[in-house]
């Protein structure tokens, strides 16, 4: 979403593509082709004892997150809490450091000739590292050495890169660190003013804001390893880099690659698995053979060079897994602006357009998608999946480094994605755009995402019936971490969300950016979320770790009950009901109710009303709160009467945070209460 507090988002449809296919040969099986490194060889012999491996969820113990968030098969390890001579940086949620955009707000840094080492909890044959590095001095980045040994002896040399960082300025961002404000028109907060429009003008640092700091890579090991070997990844003398920054370390188990023995395999229509010709035609060829054979279409071990959308209707498509087969491009300029807007196009696979019809029954899974997209034009159509997809399924997919990782735009139903991994994206990592109706996201990974990560938008026509339930989203750099701009009875669960960076939450609901109304059952029930609720430039307040924002109309149509959710060391206020201060006396906040919560440590309140409506509150504990309870400021015009906020005591809130003599509507309106961190949350 673009982030203008009072602008509405547009987004535009991918270019149509169409185009009939030749006849094809015979499909050739698995069988035919190598299958590349396999893993589950022998373990190594393994070296004198390391320190215990500290496995954490979102940086936090596993058992404060017991059945919140997605199933994965990696094993997550903070470098903070690994073995280095390099220097720990953070705690920091202050926007536009370094470690403010780290899983937990801490990261190790490397100076040339430093390390950090992980002891591996369970077996390994394979890791991921999150990590930052300087960007060129005039922007687009550079590439530096990583070393990996394992159990002292070298395995491999990563080349990291900072070519998909580094981001800076006003939305939409520019990759140019020396570029001038991109609106000057825009009141900042820097200067408290709207430089185009102060005399004498104001002169503003470069570069200026900068962010989206971080990448991550995945390496295959060669072989497996057991719990308690040691991985070191150094930054060796001589590198490039004046510092490497090493945020955590993901050690997986990696099984064999999927063999698909009767299908119809890309290889027999001319794809090429080392990447250096392009492979769209060739894929595009092995789709239509496959419908009219009604066979899946196969992509097995390598590398695939895709520099457009492959269109997808009717069809499944398999890989060999996400770590074996990778369909990679580039973003390619058009030679004329598309209709839509675009002015690139890059790999992706799309469904037909909601106005052609859209697609049915396609079926994607097994395969990695990564892309090259380094900067955010909104109008571009460079996702990694998109268009209208009915019927359809995606699973245990990855992707990287596209605008979005999925973009849907309805009217569509019944989509299904689960197992996916979805890293380093421009802006949202998935959204549900326009009209999509019964459709659910479950166990999907999503981190470093620089917008939404998990987002149903309602923009015209209402999104309705859809689950997102059991995923984790961490560190989005811009936004929230899942949030639902209208719609009807939707219901997000059981999700695990943590360290949103600027100018957004953990959870959002917002009547903005054009969306319907909410309707019938807005249903957030145990979700937990971490280290939530940023400071929003417009308004220089910390927001809440569920953000209720009237701004284009009331919320007041809907049931939106609030159950079972965790709020831990929410940076400011668990949570926040709020509209725009041009629109305070027109729309209010009512039907919420608050059942079943903990709130382990806030900076400021618990809740913080600036609207007028109100609110139930039953069984919501909390403790290590750091300023009054309730920040009750309704709609700023402070009657007589009490504030136009009412809370409903229902009964057993404990903590002390709901006194009596805050009920029902006792003004406490204190604008930016001061900051007073919580301790870490613990078991209650």
């Amino acid at each position: 979403m673009s982030r203008k507090i009072t602008g509405v988002g547009a987004r535009a449809r991918r270019p149509r593509r169409t185009g009939r296919y030749p006849a094809a040969l015979a499909a050739m099986t698995a069988a035919a082709v190598g299958l590349g490194v396999l893993t589950g060889t022998p373990a190594v012999a393994r070296p004198a004892a390391a320190p215990s491996p500290v496995v954490t969820r979102a940086a936090l113990d596993p058992a404060l997150v017991a059945g919140r968030g997605a199933k994965v098969a990696f094993a997550e390890q903070e470098a903070e809490n690994a073995a280095t001579d390099g220097t720990v940086i953070g705690p920091d949620r202050t926007a536009y450091t370094l470690p403010s955009e780290a899983s937990g707000r801490k990261a190790v840094r490397l100076e040339p000739g430093e390390h950090v080492e992980f002891t591996l909890p369970g077996a390994a044959n394979a890791i991921t590292v999150r990590y930052s590095i300087p960007d060129a001095p005039g922007g687009g980045g550079i590439t530096a050495p990583l070393d990996v040994a394992v159990n002292g002896k070298k395995r491999s040399t990563m080349t990291l890169t900072s070519q998909y960082s580094w981001l800076y300025n006003q939305y939409p961002f520019s990759d140019d660190p020396d570029a001038g404000l991109l609106h000057p028109d825009w009141w900042i907060t820097e200067c408290s003013c709207v430089p185009a429009a102060t005399t004498p003008a104001p002169v503003v640092a470069k570069p200026f804001r900068p962010s989206h700091f971080y990448d991550e890579q995945r390496l295959l090991l060669g072989r497996t390893y057991r719990a308690g070997d040691t991985v070191r990844l150094t930054a060796p003398a001589g590198s490039r880099a004046a510092w490497t920054v090493v945020d955590l370390l993901d050690s997986e188990l990696v099984g064999r690659p999927h063999v698909e023995p009767f299908a119809v395999n890309v290889l027999a229509f001319g794809a090429d698995p080392t990447g250096r010709r392009e492979a769209a035609d060739a894929i595009d060829k092995a789709i239509a053979f496959a419908r009219r054979t009604h066979l899946t279409v196969y992509i097995p071990p390598g590398t695939y060079r895709v520099d457009r959308h492959i269109v997808v209707d009717d069809v499944t498509i398999t890989g060999a897994g996400n770590w074996y087969t990778k369909i990679k491009g580039r973003e390619t300029a058009l030679d004329s602006p598309a209709a839509d807007g675009s002015v690139h196009t890059g790999v992706g696979f799309y469904g037909k357009d909601a106005a052609d019809g859209g697609s049915r029954d396609v079926h994607l899974s097994g395969f990695a998608i990564e892309g090259d997209v380094r900067t955010r034009i909104d109008t571009d159509q460079v996702n990694g999946i998109g268009g209208a997809m009915s019927d359809s399924t995606i699973e245990g997919l990855h992707i990287s480094h596209t605008k979005v990782g999925m973009w849907f735009d309805g009217p569509m139903s019944h989509l299904r994605i689960t197992g996916t991994v979805i890293v380093d994206q421009i802006a949202d990592a998935i959204n549900f755009h326009t009209g999509v109706t019964d459709s659910r996201v479950t166990h999907t990974f999503v981190r470093n995402s620089g917008d939404d990560g998990l987002a149903m938008w309602s923009e015209k026509t209402a999104n309705a019936r859809n689950t997102f339930d059991h995923n984790t989203v961490q560190t989005p750099v811009l936004a929230n971490g899942i949030a639902v701009y209208g719609g009807t009875d939707t219901t997000v669960s059981n999700n695990l969300v943590a360290d949103p960076v600027r100018e957004g939450s953990a959870l959002h609901v917002g009547s903005r950016f054009g969306a319907e109304p909410f309707a019938g059952k807005l249903d957030l029930t145990a979700n937990t979320t971490v280290r939530a609720g940023t400071y929003e430039l417009n308004w220089k307040i910390g927001l809440g770790a569920l953000w209720i924002f009237a701004l284009d109309r009331s919320i007041d149509a809907a049931d939106i009950q609030v159950t079972g959710t965790d709020f831990l060391d929410s940076t400011y206020n668990a949570i926040m009901l709020v509209s725009d201060w041009a629109v305070k006396d027109r729309y209010v906040i009512k039907g919420v109710h608050f059942k079943d919560i903990k709130a382990d440590g806030t900076g400021t309140s618990v809740v913080s009303a600036r609207a007028a409506g109100g609110a139930t509150f039953e069984n919501v504990d909390a403790r290590h709160v750091g300023a009054v309870g309730v920040n009750n400021c309704g709609s700023f015009n402070f009657p007589a009467t009490g504030s136009e906020f009412s809370l409903t005591d229902l009964g057993g809130n404990d903590g002390g945070w709901l006194a009596p003599w805050l009920l029902p509507n006792t003004i406490t309106c204190d604008d930016r209460p001061p900051v007073v961190p919580p301790p870490a949350p613990g078991t209650w």
